[in-house]
């Protein structure tokens, strides 16, 4: 059964508190009409920092579309390998042993994309699948993971690597003054993941069922205008909404698995916003703590996009890995508006249990059993 192992994730040195954010929003886009309400939903969204790949003066600065692109292939470039590195030790493999990489990103654009430029230059097979997603934006970590499961399943032997770069800061627009955008300037945060889906062996999330949920008509809540000056995101007011009809996509996944969506030992959930967190919470009826991962992600980090999932995934390896047999959920969302999902259970390579961990290991087994 598909493994998905250990993320790495790294996120840049320049750091933007909520204070200076605020302070910044009302430098840039004072007297702007919008602005006390955006910097009163900037205040709300929990974010007590980001990661930027530039100094903010710079990040402020519009250099053009060409530049922009040109500063995302050289940062993608330079952080992206480091990552990889760590994921491929985290689940026990080398380049080689990789059959795919799926890269994932909404924030730049290459053409090849950079998976071409991963085979050339880290030793991974000249015969790897290619598999980019650009247009998924924040939803593109759980469908990765999900395609990830579907060729192992297809290739019981295969492995995938997962890679995500997400540099949104150099997204922002000086001149778009609408609450969205606002909005987004103070929510979105850079960073880079990576991820392991091994065919056989490893331990980690134990892939057995993923599904995909398009709300029909919404389209247009979450999109970019490309123009000549890039991505200017837009985002409208009724996309925080969005859990309501999204809770019952998520408890029929569970229940088609013969769960209980309401009692999952652990939730690996997209860090939207809060209100997603919080909704989401309310209508599955899980206690907010279940959601903690996702809380720190997005009070550290900010949204960072399709690395959401990744991070929150990494912390609860670092937390206390559960119990050989724990069940729980993965979910991404994002433009369509898509929920990408993945249900699972904890997986132990017993090739790496440590004697003292070997009666639990036996004692998960035969609560599976018996489950």
């Amino acid at each position: 059964m598909p493994i998905l192992c250990k993320p790495s994730v790294r996120v840049p040195e320049h750091v933007i508190t909520m204070e200076q954010t605020l302070e910044f929003a009302e430098r840039v886009h004072a007297g702007k009409p919008q602005l006390p309400l955006a910097l009163r939903l900037i205040q709300n969204t929990g974010v007590r920092k980001r990661h930027i790949v530039q100094p903010i003066e710079e990040t402020l600065r519009h250099p053009g579309f060409e530049e922009r692109n040109r500063i995302y292939e050289v940062e993608s470039k330079k952080r992206v390998p480091e990552v990889v590195e760590e994921a491929l030790a985290n689940a026990g493999v080398v380049a080689h042993d990789i059959d795919a990489i799926i890269y994932v990103s909404c924030t730049g654009f290459l053409m090849p994309s950079l998976t071409a430029w991963l085979i050339n230059t880290m030793g991974f097979r000249s015969n790897t699948r290619q598999i980019p997603i650009a247009q998924l934006g924040c939803a593109a970590g759980g469908a990765a993971i999900s395609r990830a499961h579907d060729f192992c399943t297809a290739y019981p032997e295969g492995n995938v690597l997962i890679v995500s770069c997400e540099l949104c800061s150099l997204c922002y627009q000086p001149e778009d003054d609408g609450v969205g955008s606002l909005l987004s300037d103070g929510l979105f945060g850079d960073a880079v993941a990576a991820a392991v889906v091994r065919g056989s062996g490893g331990t980690g999330v134990a892939l057995e069922r993923n599904a995909s949920y398009l709300i029909p008509n919404t389209e247009d809540w979450i999109s970019y205008a490309v123009r000549s000056t890039g991505f200017h995101f837009q985002l409208d007011r009724r996309v925080p909404g969005t859990m309501e009809p999204l809770a019952p996509v998520l408890r029929e996944l569970a229940t088609d698995h013969g769960w209980d969506i309401g009692d999952l030992d652990f939730y690996i959930i997209h860090a939207g916003g809060p209100r997603i967190l919080d909704d989401l919470s309310k209508y599955l009826g899980v206690d907010r703590t279940a959601f903690r991962h996702s809380w720190a992600t997005l009070t550290e980090h900010g949204n960072i996009a399709s690395a959401v999932v990744l991070d929150a995934l990494r912390r609860l390896f670092e937390e206390d890995e559960p119990l050989p047999g724990a069940t729980g959920v993965i979910a991404g969302f994002g433009p369509g508006i898509t929920a990408e999902m993945a249900v699972g259970r904890w997986a132990v390579d017993p090739s790496t249990l440590h004697p003292e961990r070997e009666f639990a290991h036996e004692a998960g087994r035969q609560a599976t059993w018996t489950a």
